[in-house]
C-alpha cells in the first residue's frame, strides 16, 4: 500500500489507562486504508498543565495511511469518543487522547488541525516514544527531535519524567 507515514501520540490517565491503550491499538487496526507499522513501548508520565490528576500512560503508533489528514483526525476523534472521551477541560484527565504528531513531510495549519503537532518539540512524553520508533525523527523543516528532547531533559526533567510503564 502506498500512502503516508504518520505518527500518532496516544495518552490515557483514567479508568485503566493501559487497557484503553490496548483497545485503541485494536481500533486503529480497523481504520480503512491504514496499516499499523509499529507501536512504541508504553510510558508513564506526570500530567502536563493541570495538576492533581493521575499519571498518564503514553505511546506512539506509526501508521501508513491513504486517508487525508483531516479524515484521519475525524477517525481518531471517533475512537476517543468511543472510549468515553469528554472534552471539558483543556489538558484535563481523559480516558483516551489521540494526537496526530506528524503526517509524512506535510505541514498543515487549519483551524481544526495543525501538523506537526504544535507542542511536539516541548513534550517529552511524546518525543520519547516517537524517538523509540524513529531515532532520526525530524520536523518537516529538518529540526531533529532528539535535540529537542535533550533540551527538555535539561529544562523540564522535574516536570515530566517519563518512565517505562
Amino acid at each position: 500500500m502506498t500512502g503516508t507515514s504518520c505518527y500518532l501520540g496516544l495518552g490515557s490517565n483514567l479508568n485503566s489507562p493501559k487497557r484503553h491503550m490496548r483497545l485503541a491499538f485494536q481500533a486503529l487496526r480497523t481504520l480503512p486504508q491504514t496499516h499499523i507499522l509499529n507501536i512504541s513501548s508504553l510510558y508513564q508520565s506526570r500530567p502536563a498543565g493541570v495538576v492533581g490528576q493521575p499519571d498518564y500512560c503514553n505511546a506512539v503508533v506509526k501508521i501508513n495511511t491513504r486517508l487525508p489528514a483531516h479524515k484521519l483526525l475525524k477517525y481518531c476523534q471517533n475512537i476517543e469518543t468511543t472510549h468515553g472521551r469528554v472534552r471539558k477541560k483543556r489538558w484535563g484527565s481523559r480516558t483516551l487522547d489521540i494526537d496526530l504528531l506528524l503526517y509524512g513531510k506535510h505541514s498543515i495549519q487549519t483551524p481544526a488541525l495543525i501538523i506537526p503537532h504544535p507542542r511536539l518539540h516541548i513534550r517529552d512524553f511524546m518525543l520519547t516514544p516517537l524517538l523509540e520508533l524513529w531515532p532520526e525523527a525530524h520536523l518537516p523543516d529538518k529540526t531533529r527531535l532528539d535535540s529537542c528532547l535533550l533540551n527538555l531533559k535539561d529544562t523540564y526533567i522535574n516536570h515530566h519524567s517519563p518512565k517505562t510503564a
